[in-house]
């Protein structure tokens, strides 16, 4: 987050969620005392407790999906928390998701902080993982790609085989209905099923974009030559602009050595000047042919991309989450910050606070059974306790 406010995009921080979370414990059966819950649960179904656990809620890209004011029919900006209903570990966070949304977003003439989509598969959302919106500049009309990988009810659509296809294209038409957004702004598109069974399981795995720049692999999408002319037909009528298309053919890049280095997890942001700088995991620079072809990309002047910067997020990329997973990415006019309150935007104030709060805090290591100590519930809740002087 730091790194990325150094460059000059504004950082909002999303709260952690409490862990182990004992009320999900409780509507599974275990009562008594906390303490109690959390040695029944370790001694008789551990698989719960590892779900109840996890600190998933980081990957922050999954948290909703956005719609800034300019898209919508009632002017306001919209967020849906995903339900996360593919994961039972993931589903935990929806409804906390749904509330800090509210305490930050609270103004209701400004916002619409709707609550997740019904639990289920027909409904199953993944938030902005499998969302992109494309515009000329950030404060005007965007088109809004949605990127699904099966459907509830169209049979037609054929899905994958090996891994369980997670976005339903009935979540995406029910997000952008909720969040009022014309049908000459939205795209709905399928995901290639091989790419799935290859193990991609969301959209932001294989695709990313910014502004007027879409980068994209060659397999990422069915029928990619139909995707790539709507593309550009629905954001010229949408946008008034060209759209930059860049393909990434498998010759140069497998989906596997995209899956290995998340390379289109990266992150792209545009600076004050107007130009744009990717965010790549440092497993892209370790990757001779990555490597490569992302300093072609800079030195072709491949739109508008100026520079590569890489960060080590080595953790988070062993459990399956590049820079994109770790942002949720909102268009805000200056209206709508001024009514938030400054406490949640990260400035070397919260930065030195969040650190030194890190340090007393967190434990260095964690084992398994360190969840079912009560020790380790109650040093999380005095952490979320603490009130941060801004």
């Amino acid at each position: 987050m730091n790194a990325l406010r150094k460059l000059g995009c504004k950082q909002a921080l999303l709260p952690p969620h409490e862990r182990p979370h004992i009320k999900t414990l409780r509507r599974l059966g275990f009562a008594g005392s906390d303490a109690k819950i959390l040695q029944e649960a370790q001694k008789k179904e551990p698989w719960f407790l590892l779900a109840c656990s996890s600190a998933s809620s980081m990957w922050a890209a999954n948290s909703a999906t956005f719609t800034p004011s300019c898209d919508s029919h009632d002017g306001r900006a919209h967020m849906t928390p995903a339900n996360l209903t593919s994961n039972f570990h993931r589903s935990v966070e929806a409804k906390i998701t749904e509330k800090i949304l509210k305490r930050i977003f609270e103004n209701e003439n400004l916002f619409a902080v709707h609550s997740p989509l019904p639990e289920g598969r027909y409904l199953a959302d993944e938030g902005s993982a499998n969302h992109t919106r494309l515009c000329r500049q950030f404060g005007e009309s965007g088109l809004h790609v949605f990127v699904f990988s099966r459907s509830a009810f169209q049979s037609r659509l054929e899905g994958s085989h090996t891994f369980p296809a997670r976005q339903t294209l009935e979540a995406s038409h029910s997000i952008a209905r909720l969040h009022q957004i014309d049908q000459t702004h939205e795209l709905f598109i399928q995901q290639n099923p091989e790419a799935i069974d290859l193990g991609v399981f969301h959209n932001d795995v294989i695709s990313t974009g910014n502004q007027n720049l879409f980068l994209f692999h060659e397999r990422a999408f069915v029928d990619t030559e139909k995707v790539i002319k709507c593309l550009q037909e629905k954001y010229a009528k949408a946008c008034r602009d060209e759209l930059n298309l860049v393909e990434v053919k498998a010759k140069d890049v497998t989906i596997k050595e995209a899956i290995e280095t998340y390379l289109f997890n990266s992150q792209i942001v545009t600076q004050n000047d107007g130009s744009m700088i990717m965010i790549a995991p440092l497993e892209c620079r370790h990757n001779s042919k990555i490597h490569n072809y992302l300093e072609t990309l800079v030195s072709n002047k491949i739109p508008s991309i100026s520079d590569i910067h890489y960060l080590d997020l080595f953790e988070s990329m062993q459990n399956g989450g590049g820079p994109a997973c770790l942002r949720c990415r909102f268009v805000l006019n200056e209206k709508e910050i001024a009514s938030i309150k400054p406490n949640i935007f990260l400035n070397d104030e919260l930065y030195h606070q969040l650190k030194s709060w890190i340090e007393r805090h967190y434990r260095d290591r964690l084992t398994l059974q360190d969840l079912a100590d009560p020790k380790l519930l109650n040093e999380g809740r005095e952490a979320l306790d603490v009130k941060f002087k801004i």
